[in-house]
């Protein structure tokens, strides 16, 4: 078995560790570069925001690629509670990302 396989059998529920933790230190460590881009825009954007941000844009991706994963799996299907659960963790998270940023004028 490969080393990515190993990793990726450690799981909360159906949602892999790895990939998770993957993400959000991904975003941990863009944070700077992309709240600088964003500068340039006149949007500022903390690291908290990023981080809180990170979840809802990886949905955004993997719609837009088209990627089955077990959160797409979820929330492919609203005739079933985790899809209204998941549902309001995005609309959440979501907001707490968006609530502190700023535009510059």
């Amino acid at each position: 078995m490969d080393v990515l396989n190993i990793l990726r059998q450690y799981r909360i529920g159906p949602f892999t560790v790895f990939d998770t933790a993957t993400a959000y230190l991904g975003i941990f460590l863009l944070s700077p570069l992309l709240s600088k881009l964003f500068y340039k825009l006149h949007i500022n954007i903390s690291r908290s925001g990023w981080l809180w941000l990170t979840l809802p844009i990886s949905v955004i991706f993997h719609l837009v690629f088209r990627q089955n994963t077990p959160l797409m799996k979820i929330l492919s299907d609203p005739f079933k509670f985790e899809f209204y659960l998941v549902l309001v963790v995005l609309l959440f998270m979501t907001y707490m990302g968006l609530r502190k940023i700023k535009t510059l004028k």
